[in-house]
């Protein structure tokens, strides 16, 4: 979750949305994120909206503790119930993500999704995913977390490599996310991601081969590769400038892509969106896949952003003033945004394009119509789906999603 928050017209206090937000809501899944905003270090190219222990001292006193902060994001949750009145529907998917979700005890975890399952309820198959440090759990950790209702785990491993992880600023030690896999499927967990990053300066080719072939051999049933960017205002950012380490490069980011995808397929996992790769439909992140389908999410935490019915929002960044707006009794939405018929339809091919199935050819204006037919004749979009009536990334397509999106969208 960057850490910018955008523009937007001022959030009602009370939190209260449009009456059409909800319209059709019956028929849209909903889910939650739960941000969890600390961290034990803050890493060297991360733009996320996270703090340490450092930097929150003196600057919310008890009300950024991490101590209460599961009673706190509860409390939001209660907001959300008040908000959407008596929508029927129960909660689809959880996300918990940070920051570091499990600095916090287990048990703080457990009482966030029980204050969701409390307040909404959760649909039977309801999928219910944490992200976790590998050097901040342990397999009891993770037995508590299983018996408390989570059923999906996400390790930052970023690298096999040492040198790799050095450079990222990150601190746990090759080897371990490969053992926290096996501790989660000793626990129960029937689903299992490892996020990777590719391109980081230092990384050669071999590095990254090394690193897909570790993160498939700890057995995950889901893959998540994401090349290196280089965010403004980092510690990563400020040694690049200061020559201490090269820029990434765009050639050598397309170049890894094409390997995660021949080293990932050859083992069985397939793309389903151009940064995820699964071994099967059900190992897929549904959270994620609600996102990038335009459905409804409340995230709950400081800077976490929602969407329900065409209106997103975001809360307040700093933990202390969340938890003060709280407190108070207020919302710590900090600003909303309408989305017009024409933002939603932009969304939608924005998004959905970079998923196997595509986006419907239908969502194009004619010079996107006549730019996805350029599109398909260079090799852009798979040949058999447009003439189905969809615009499906090939490969190539895929190393240049960004372009091909922007000229549909044109």
């Amino acid at each position: 979750m960057p850490s910018a928050l955008p523009d937007g017209e001022p959030m009602p206090e009370d939190g209260a949305l449009p009456a059409s937000a909800l319209d059709g809501a019956a028929s849209r899944p909903l889910g939650f994120y739960l941000h969890v905003p600390y961290c034990a270090t803050r890493c060297g190219y991360c733009d996320f909206n996270t703090y340490t222990a450092t930097e929150l001292r003196g600057s919310g006193g008890v009300l950024a503790s991490r101590d209460n902060y599961a009673d706190t994001l509860a409390d939001e949750v209660r907001l959300a119930r008040k908000v959407l009145g008596d929508d029927p529907r129960p909660v689809r998917t959880v996300f918990v993500g940070g920051g570091t979700p499990t600095l916090l005890a287990a048990g703080d975890l457990v009482r966030m999704l029980g204050a969701v399952r409390d307040e909404f309820g959760l649909a039977d198959d309801a999928e219910i995913t944490t992200e976790a440090n590998p050097e901040s759990v342990d397999a009891a950790y993770l037995s508590e977390l299983r018996e408390g209702g989570f059923n999906r785990v996400s390790f930052g491993m970023q690298s096999a490599k040492q040198h790799v992880l050095k450079v990222l600023d990150r601190t746990h030690t090759p080897g371990r996310p490969e053992a926290c896999v096996a501790e989660a499927r000793a626990a129960g967990f029937d689903h299992v991601n490892l996020d990777l990053i590719y391109g980081t300066p230092g990384e050669t080719d071999d590095d990254w081969r090394a690193t897909l072939d570790a993160a498939i051999g700890a057995g995950p049933d889901h893959v998540s590769a994401y090349a290196l960017i280089v965010e403004e205002g980092t510690q990563l950012a400020r040694r690049i400038r200061r020559g201490e380490v090269p820029m990434t490069d765009d050639d050598v980011h397309a170049d890894r892509y094409l390997i995660a995808d021949e080293v990932l397929g050859s083992a069985g996992f397939d793309w389903y969106e151009v940064s995820n790769w699964a071994t099967s439909e059900a190992g897929r992140c549904l959270h994620n896949e609600l996102y990038w389908r335009g459905a409804d999410w409340w995230g709950a935490g400081p800077g976490a952003h929602s969407h329900v019915g065409g209106v997103r929002w975001w809360n307040v960044k700093h933990p202390g003033a969340y938890a003060g707006a709280l407190a108070g009794g207020g919302s710590p939405g900090a600003g909303r945004e309408v989305l017009s018929a024409e933002d939603r339809r932009v969304e939608r091919i924005l998004l959905e394009l970079r998923l196997r199935e595509g986006c419907p050819l239908s969502l194009l204006r004619s010079a996107g119509l006549a730019a996805s037919a350029r599109a398909r004749d260079e090799g852009l979009l798979e040949v058999a789906p447009y003439e189905e009536g969809r615009a499906v990334l090939t490969l190539r397509g895929r190393l240049l999603a960004d372009a091909v999106v922007r000229d549909l969208v044109d």
